[in-house]
């Protein structure tokens, strides 16, 4: 152990925190005040959300890298997603790190998505240190949020360093830090040093033989498929050759083509990279997530990255409707497999297994929405597929059924405490707190089965008139809760092909909502609308009206129909139930029967005495 040195000229930390603290916005000021732009330069906001879904969702989906230099101490930054579908990036990011910078909002407090990443470093044993955000906002508890943050630190079994954190206050998007709520502030300048003092230099022995656990992949255009990873001992050189060991302990030998290091936001080609860096080698064919890259002399392998089991399923296979290939760029089978396998690569979070029954894949994964940004992703991309509803991953243990549950915490007006819970209750949902603060809002805390929650989120919204707030995180496995009905409404079912026409849509609106606007194409087995009963019915959305020569009493009333919600992707995925499937194309989003057939439908009915 005497061989074990520190390298002090760089910090490596992770910024961790639930959705919207302000993580990315920080990242921003430290870019500005560190010098990484010249004065004057049009920068764009959270600079590190450079994902298209990122920006328009406002959230940070990917774990990214990118480092300042503070004082001559190179700073490597790892920005970490606040979802709790995306906790497979936050674990592979801590892997990097020696400290966790904590931001917690100054109103809403810690969240269950800063449970997950605070339990995540505090079992990794990274130095926390506590920043409480947005202190400017109307709202802002400062002092009770710090007795939470403490209270959590706790519940945690933190141990007595780990409770005695530095402590700061920030308006992250002024780029202010400060110790105390009375000081001033001007500047982050307090909050870099005491990054620079409070997180431990990363350990290593320079001297040993290389060792890099690769904790990220990437792609490029010009070098291939790119390994990121922290080194843990050693150095390495451009053009070294080297060995990668796989996961079932295999060595297969390799040579780097190209090596590089972040500076600021860039990749910068290097001829060196030292033990506590965080180093980018190109030239590693079918590498992966959690392999460690090392010298052929010394072959050694680092613990791998071990990752929290997915808990929802989803199935993804070819689209074999009438309107099949005339959207999308790919639409074959094997393009599909390749993208999704490509995808369980890059995202450690993800498995991808061909189903059982030979039809298309069935895709695991954290949580409904994490699918659906793969989904959105790919559509982008120019993929054309259809997918299945989520269905949570079951376990049997002594021949006892055991299902995924979550904690539940729910926010809202007091006046609709009873609308939730009701929904909750039949959701198999079980009340664990109740704290109402005398403010005309309260907050409930639930047990619930993950199932529970998939397709309740748009409901939950139009109960609380859309000023709830709901979030979770998983708790483990527990005895399965029965069942419950997924949707009290069924489905209005085109029986025939053709055009949507003003006069049908107007005529079916008493049977329920509608979802397609007069000229939308339609064919038979697709669904257009929400039938307000829980049976389907199949409906003829192409009805013209009869003209006839009579003259009416009276000039004939204008159609007016009712506004039409533009069907989301995940709005989409939450409406279907098991019998129905969703079509998803660069252009369009549609909602369809598995078996369009009507005459199939009926003959698989089960028969009725």
């Amino acid at each position: 152990m005497s061989d074990i040195k520190k390298n002090n000229g760089i910090r490596n930390i992770a910024i961790i925190a639930h959705v919207d603290h302000g993580k990315t916005t920080l990242v921003d000021a430290m870019f500005s005040q560190c010098g990484l732009f010249r004065a004057g330069q049009n920068v764009d906001e959270r600079i590190m959300d450079s994902m298209d879904l990122e920006r328009e969702r406002g959230i940070t989906i990917a774990a990214k890298n990118c480092s300042v230099i503070w004082n001559g101490i190179k700073i490597n930054i790892i920005d970490t997603p606040g979802h709790a579908d995306f906790g497979g990036e936050v674990e592979r990011a801590l892997s990097m790190a020696d400290g966790a910078l904590l931001l917690v909002d100054a109103s809403e407090g810690p969240l269950p998505q800063t449970r997950f990443v605070l339990k995540k470093a505090l079992e990794a044993g990274l130095k926390i240190i506590v920043v409480i955000n947005k202190i400017d906002r109307k709202d802002a508890r400062a002092d009770a949020v710090l007795d939470e943050v403490y209270d959590l630190l706790i519940d945690l079994d933190a141990n007595e360093d780990q409770l005695e954190f530095p402590l700061l206050y920030a308006i992250g998007r002024d780029g202010i830090a400060k110790r105390t709520l009375q000081e001033q502030g001007e500047n982050l300048h307090v909050l870099l040093d005491l990054i620079v003092d409070q997180v431990p230099a990363p350990a290593c022995n320079p001297d040993a033989p290389f060792q890099m656990l690769v904790s990220d992949l990437g792609y490029s255009d010009y070098l291939g498929r790119l390994a990121i990873g922290r080194i843990f001992n050693g150095r390495v050189k451009s053009k070294d050759f080297l060995i990668r060991i796989a996961e079932n302990g295999r060595q297969l030998p390799l040579k780097i083509s190209q090596l590089q290091i972040y500076e600021g936001l860039q990749l910068k080609s290097s001829e060196i990279a030292q033990a506590g860096d965080i180093a980018v080698l190109a030239g590693i064919d079918d590498v992966k997530i959690g392999d460690t890259i090392c010298t052929r002399d010394a072959p050694k392998a680092l613990k791998r990255i071990t990752i929290d089991e997915p808990t929802v399923a989803m199935r993804f296979k070819i689209n074999d409707s009438p309107f099949s290939g005339r959207e999308g760029q790919y639409v074959q089978s094997a393009r599909i497999r390749e993208r999704l396998e490509k995808e369980a690569l890059i995202n450690v979070a993800v498995q991808v297994e061909t189903a059982g029954d030979g039809e298309g894949f069935i895709v695991k994964g954290r949580g409904e929405f994490q699918l659906a940004i793969l989904l959105e992703t790919m559509r982008r991309e120019g993929f054309e597929l259809c997918v299945g509803r989520p269905e949570v991953i079951l376990k049997y243990k002594d021949g006892e059924k055991l299902e995924p549950m979550e904690h539940l915490f729910v926010e809202c007006d007091e006046n609709f405490l009873g609308v939730v819970t009701e929904k909750l209750a039949v959701r198999k949902g079980r009340m664990t707190n109740l704290v109402n603060n005398g403010m005309g809002r309260a907050r409930i805390e639930f047990s619930v089965p993950s199932r529970s929650l998939i397709g309740y989120r748009d409901e939950f919204l139009t109960d609380t008139r859309g000023t709830g707030v709901m979030n979770s995180y998983l708790i483990g496995y527990e005895e399965y809760r029965g069942d419950f009905p997924a949707r009290f409404t069924g489905s209005l079912v085109s029986d025939r092909s053709g055009r949507a026409v003003a006069y049908a849509l107007f005529n079916l609106e008493p049977r329920g909502r509608i979802f397609k606007v007069p000229g939308d194409p339609v064919y038979e087995g697709m669904i257009v609308g929400e039938h307000s009963k829980e049976n389907d019915i199949n409906v003829n959305p192409c009805k013209e009206k009869k003209l006839s020569n009579m003259r009416a009493s009276g000039k004939d009333e204008a159609v007016v129909l009712s506004p039409v919600k533009l069907m989301s992707l995940e709005r989409a995925i939450n409406f279907i139930r098991d019998d129905e499937l969703v079509e998803v194309t660069p252009r369009s989003i549609r909602l369809r029967k598995t078996v369009l057939s009507a005459h199939q439908r009926y003959a698989m009915r089960p028969s009725r005495r």
